[in-house]
């Protein structure tokens, strides 16, 4: 049997009963109202799944009330996890509440509550934007592209061993260190990342075919 919105309700209305609320449904555009004395009212809206108009919705409640939760029927597996997930990141964000309700037997979850949200800044993450940033050679990518064939500075540098072997043929992996600059030469031709690099003697390293087509198409990647 297909679930409906209004199932949510009855566990939704328990739930916060429970909690000491009066609730009732319907009233002006929310789909649940509960108060509790004289304490500011809770605004619950009901929907099967997530969607940007249930957001929206929740986003404009904050007018009537700071105390405002979206209700989800709860699913299965793995994805609908994942979303509760990312939702819950995106409603502490916007203060807003998250409720699932388990429509087989009614189970409630609050994920989150109501309230101002001021995430903590990950000071390594911003420590590597801002050195890929620094290292990229120009602006080679289109804003929105997806991540195969972006340029980083990591392919950038593989681009400037790749050209430097193909002018100057096999050589020593401290030779194109010193040349092109790139200090960690030797390594990114030994793990060869890209299918570009091959070994020919210890130490000696050349260019396959794959590295010269590379070459070929270079061009602009590496701020030329």
């Amino acid at each position: 049997m297909t679930a409906r919105e209004t199932d949510l309700y009855p566990p939704v209305k328990s739930f916060l009963e429970d909690q000491g609320y009066v609730v009732k449904s319907e009233v002006g555009a929310a789909d649940v109202v509960a108060v509790r004395g004289g304490e500011p009212p809770v605004i619950v809206e009901l929907k099967l799944g997530f969607s940007l108009t249930l957001v929206h919705q929740c986003v404009a409640r904050l007018k009537v009330s700071d105390d405002v939760y979206m209700a989800v029927a709860r699913g299965k597996g793995k994805r609908f996890l994942k979303s509760v997930k990312d939702m819950t990141t995106l409603c502490r964000r916007l203060g807003l509440g998250l409720m699932t309700v388990r429509v087989s037997d009614g189970l409630v979850q609050v994920h989150c509550d109501p309230g101002p949200y001021a995430p903590r800044k990950n000071t390594k993450r911003q420590g590597k934007l801002l050195k890929e940033f620094a290292a990229r050679v120009g602006d080679p990518n289109d804003g929105g592209q997806t991540r195969v064939g972006l340029v980083t500075a990591y392919r950038q540098d593989a681009l400037k061993l790749a050209v430097f072997l193909y002018e100057a043929g096999a050589c020593k992996g401290a030779d194109v260190a010193r040349e092109t600059g790139v200090g960690r030469a030797t390594t990114m031709m030994r793990d060869d990342h890209y299918g570009w690099f091959e070994k020919v003697d210890t130490g000696i390293y050349g260019l396959t075919p794959q590295g010269a087509e590379a070459v070929a198409q270079s061009g602009s990647l590496l701020g030329r």
